[in-house]
């Protein structure tokens, strides 16, 4: 089972793919799409799905996963999220490929073990639980690997 976990932005989003064979977790790509500042929004809309779709494409993940919505006190930026979320979506959608949301305390407690977690504590236990030598950089990336985790975790079978 290959899951593509979004940590979903319109500046920068991160992306990370995993593979879940039994028990065992692996990691398979992540990295950040970085839309260029001097884009309009479209554009960067844009240019997000265009390397999800790339991804998507390399990667044939069999599930998504996304963190929910959160509220924020600035308004405009809550907005700008949805939008992107609502790319993310999109590709999922195009794909054929089903999506499920995690609330960012159901994240955090699926891979910490606390719903209250700081972010250092869940890079550090995304590090611990895929083996991998760093903890991945960019931040983005590295919640994306969190979210895909999580949804590793949630899965019936």
């Amino acid at each position: 089972m290959k899951i593509l976990g979004i940590d979903p932005g319109t500046q920068i989003a991160g992306y990370g793919v995993i593979e879940q064979t039994g028990s065992s977790i692996r990691t398979i790509e992540y990295g950040s799409i970085h839309a260029n500042k001097n884009q309009t929004f479209p554009q960067r809309l844009h240019t997000i799905h265009m390397k999800i779709m790339d991804v998507i494409a390399n990667h044939r993940p069999d599930e998504m996963a996304i963190e929910e919505v959160f509220y924020s006190k600035n308004i405009k930026s809550a907005i700008r999220i949805g939008e992107g979320r609502g790319i993310v979506f999109l590709c999922a959608a195009l794909a054929n490929i089903p999506i499920t949301e995690y609330a960012a305390t159901v994240i955090k407690k699926a891979v910490v073990g606390n719903g209250n977690a700081h972010k250092e504590r869940v890079q550090e236990m995304v590090k611990i639980i895929l083996g991998l030598p760093e903890i991945p950089e960019p931040r983005d990336a590295s919640d994306a690997l969190a979210i895909a985790i999580c949804h590793s975790h949630n899965l019936r079978y």
